[in-house]
Order: structure tokens, then C-alpha cells, then sequence
């Protein structure tokens, strides 16, 4: 998912996140002289990695064009604590506004690109990709999907209409394993069929089926290896659930091909910025 791809996704949040703070007007920014210019940095208080830049960049672009903002850190980067990262010109009123919102998106994309980073360091050197959810704060996913990736991670499918991952409530009204993923091959998609399943039994059952992915839930580290060594190959194989970052790397080194983890983005802690007029 290339930043490019998401100018739009970007302005629609930037909108909506302005509406819900100015609604109809900033009163207290009404004190300072419309004329007014400021100068403004803003800080990390904490280390982390920096993600979400054009998000911040948008909302002082959307209240007045003529802010400047100069990065001196940029997406991907780790930062240190009391690192300046960047510093803002213009109106006062536009940045005194946007203040706010701006590092609502930018400590909140960096928490979630340094919870992937901190991930992707504890698989390094394994042949394992750690995946994000669908378990995204609403109205943010393509944004912390991006910053998942930003810290080193990878996206799993983005919603439910670019991939198919057939799950126990499906089953159960498809009416088995097998059902079901005919019934996913005959739609003509294209997409690769996974299958969540609970026990080795189902995953002979999936693998029977012919699904093309199993989505592990649940497994002790003696059945992921069973799983591993039961699959031989035939289908990738994703371990999901009691995933931190103490267990992650024994997790993986079981030979799974995946290791979904929600609290990429479910458990995220917003990064602790400041900003500063000069």
C-alpha cells in the first residue's frame, strides 16, 4: 500500500477529524489577531518510530494553505526523546486550530509503527511475515495498515472484499469445511481461500478441502509444529491468537508461514508529542 494510494483516504479522515473538533468555529483562537503569524516545533517526548506525516501535514493544508511545515524527521525514522521533528510557520490562528488534530494522527500512527517495528525486531532473522487485522480503530484502517508497514510489518487483507477467510460462524452456516470452500471457489474471485481452524483435525479437514491458507487459532506450540509438519507444504499456515511480543518469536520459529497479531493496531499507545510556539 503505497502513501500515494491513500491521498484520498487521507483528506476524507482529515475532514472528518476537523469537523468533530472546529465544528463551527475555533472561538478560542479568536482571541489572536487574524493577521497574526506564528512559529511553532513539535517534540517527541518519548523513542519511537514516525509515521503519519502527510496526515499532519493535511490538517494544517486544509485550514490554510499558506502553513509550512519542515520535517526534520520523516516516516520510518526512529526518533529519540526531546527530538525536534518538525517546525511549522504561518497564521497563527491555522496553527493554534489544527494543533490538536494534527498530533492526534501523528502520535497515534507513530504508536502504531513503533508497536510494528518492535514486532518485526523480534522475528528478525526468521522466515515469518507478522501480520496486521482487521481489528483497526474505525475510520482509520488504510492509515494504521500504513503505518503498520512503515514499522516493518505487513498487511493481511484490508476488508472483507479483497480476501476470503473462512471462519467458524461460516462454517457452521455453509455447513462444513468442505462446503464452504467450494462454495468460496465458486464465486471466481481469484483470491486465495484460507481457513481458521481450532484442532489438528480440522486442519486435515481444511487441507482436504484444498484450502490454500489455514489461519492457526489458538495453538499450543506442540500443535503448531503437528501443523507445520502435518501441511508439508500444501497450504501456508498462519498461527492467530495469545500473540505479544514475548511469545512471537517462539511463536514463528515454529515453521509457520504467518503470525497475526490484533494488538498491532486494537492495543496501540498514542506516542507522547508536544508542540511549542517559538
Amino acid at each position: 500500500m503505497l502513501l500515494e494510494a491513500l491521498d484520498q483516504q487521507i483528506l476524507q479522515a482529515v475532514h472528518a477529524a476537523l469537523a468533530e473538533d472546529v465544528g463551527t468555529g475555533d472561538v478560542t483562537a479568536r482571541l489572536i489577531q487574524e493577521d497574526a503569524r506564528g512559529q511553532a516545533h513539535v517534540i517527541s517526548r518519548e523513542a519511537a518510530v514516525l509515521c503519519g506525516s502527510a496526515w499532519f501535514n493535511a490538517v494544517f493544508q486544509c485550514l490554510d494553505e499558506s502553513v509550512r511545515v519542515h520535517w526534520q524527521a520523516h516516516d520510518g525514522d526512529a526518533v529519540v526523546p526531546d527530538q525536534v521533528l518538525c517546525r511549522l510557520e504561518g497564521p497563527a490562528r491555522a496553527l493554534l486550530t489544527g494543533e490538536r488534530s494534527a498530533l492526534n494522527f501523528l502520535q497515534t500512527l507513530s504508536g502504531t509503527a513503533t508497536l510494528a517495528r518492535r514486532y518485526a525486531e523480534a522475528v528478525a532473522g526468521l522466515p515469518v511475515r507478522i501480520l496486521d487485522t482487521r481489528k483497526t480503530l474505525p475510520g482509520l484502517r488504510l492509515a494504521q495498515k500504513y503505518a503498520v508497514r512503515t514499522g516493518g510489518c505487513h498487511n493481511h487483507r484490508t476488508g472483507l472484499y479483497d480476501g476470503i477467510l473462512i471462519k467458524e460462524n461460516h462454517i457452521a452456516a455453509a455447513g462444513s469445511v468442505d462446503a464452504a470452500v467450494r462454495a468460496a471457489r465458486a464465486l471466481g474471485t481469484g483470491l486465495a481461500v484460507e481457513v481458521e481452524v481450532e484442532d489438528l483435525d480440522q486442519v486435515r479437514e481444511a487441507l482436504e478441502a484444498g484450502a490454500d491458507i489455514l489461519l492457526l487459532d489458538n495453538f499450543t506450540r506442540a500443535d503448531l509444529e503437528a501443523a507445520v509438519a502435518l501441511t508439508a507444504g500444501r497450504a501456508k499456515l498462519e498461527a492467530s491468537g495469545g500473540v505479544s511480543l514475548e511469545t512471537v518469536r517462539a511463536i514463528a520459529a515454529t515453521g509457520v508461514d504467518f503470525v497475526s497479531v490484533g494488538g498491532l493496531t486494537k492495543d496501540v499507545k498514542a506516542l507522547d508529542l508536544s508542540m511549542r510556539f517559538a
